[in-house]
């Protein structure tokens, strides 16, 4: 069995999951894209409809003898700089078509696909298709538009603010930020996430194939990120909760995902967002749940 892990020995999962499926006797190797064009070399016959890579070290891989490619990080391409820069985005261009081509030619290899990748990053579409396949979600609004701000902010006791697409964390909206002419600068640079407030606690539910697993984020902390002291407790899923977590990773085109949810005192469970590629080594080792085991089971049936 061979197996891809999209990604190189510099991420600590991949090295992870790499050291363990190799332990199993498996044959891995890394698809680090940064490589391409200049050291790895990418080939792909369209009337076939099969490809190869060749490794730097001369190594050859066909497309056919790869049973799985583990999605963990993607790092575009890296065309050296060229003086012409009209050439040089040509020459990105050229490369990243031939690579997309490559990546979604057999998608029921990879864990995620790349249309999985994709839609991970249109997080409004992902609210809106969680709430329509009967997942509650915090009443959330994402817009440049300062006058509609102002009327949701004035619609709920609390109120957060996050990015539309990631990379900061979670604050609550407060009268300085509702400030007309901070406001107007800033939405004039991106759109935000504007979100009820939901109180509560953090879940994390992490999906493998058919399996879910969840632990309770204790902080004291918006945002759990920003705090280094947040405890993981194990929490057997509830029935519901599962449900929903199988149905949005199938919506969702996923085969396996970190899921985020804000739990009520009273039971009551809200869904935030579900991560295409979840960091788990921290997860695992805080509460005992195989993720890696499973992982290794999803890639190698």
């Amino acid at each position: 069995m061979n197996i891809l892990i999209l990604g190189s020995e510099e991420d600590i999962h991949a090295a992870h999951l790499k050291k363990s499926l190799t332990e199993k006797g498996i044959t891995v190797d890394y698809l680090d894209t940064r490589l391409f064009p200049t050291k790895l070399k990418i080939t792909w016959q369209a009337i076939t409809h099969t490809g190869c890579l060749i490794f730097p070290d001369g190594r050859k891989w066909d497309l056919a003898d790869i049973n799985k490619i583990f999605w963990r990080t993607f790092g575009g391409v890296n065309v050296p700089k060229l003086t012409d820069s009209y050439q040089e985005r040509i020459a990105v261009n050229d490369s990243m078509g031939l690579l997309r081509s490559f990546m979604r030619s057999q998608p029921e290899k990879w864990v995620n696909s790349w249309e999985a990748y994709e839609f991970h990053k249109e997080k409004p579409l992902q609210l809106s298709l969680a709430n329509k396949i009967g997942v509650t979600i915090p009443a959330t609004i994402i817009t440049n538009n300062a006058d509609e701000i102002l009327e949701f902010s004035q619609a709920f006791k609390d109120v957060i603010f996050k990015p539309v697409y990631g990379g900061s964390h979670t604050q609550f909206l407060t009268k300085e930020h509702l400030e007309i002419n901070r406001m107007k600068l800033a939405l004039s640079i991106s759109p935000v996430t504007i979100q009820e407030f939901i109180p509560g606690t953090n879940i994390r539910s992490y999906v493998i194939g058919e399996k879910v697993y969840s632990a309770e984020i204790r902080s004291s902390s918006l945002d759990f990120r920003e705090d280094k002291r947040a405890k993981l407790i194990y929490l057997e899923t509830p029935e519901d909760m599962k449900k929903q977590c199988l149905a949005i990773t199938k919506a969702f085109g996923l085969k396996w995902t970190g899921i985020d949810w804000r739990f009520k005192p009273n039971g009551d469970f809200f869904f935030l967002e579900a991560n295409f590629s979840p960091m788990f080594l921290h997860f695992e080792r805080e509460t005992g749940c195989p993720i890696t085991e499973e992982l290794i089971q999803l890639l190698t049936s």
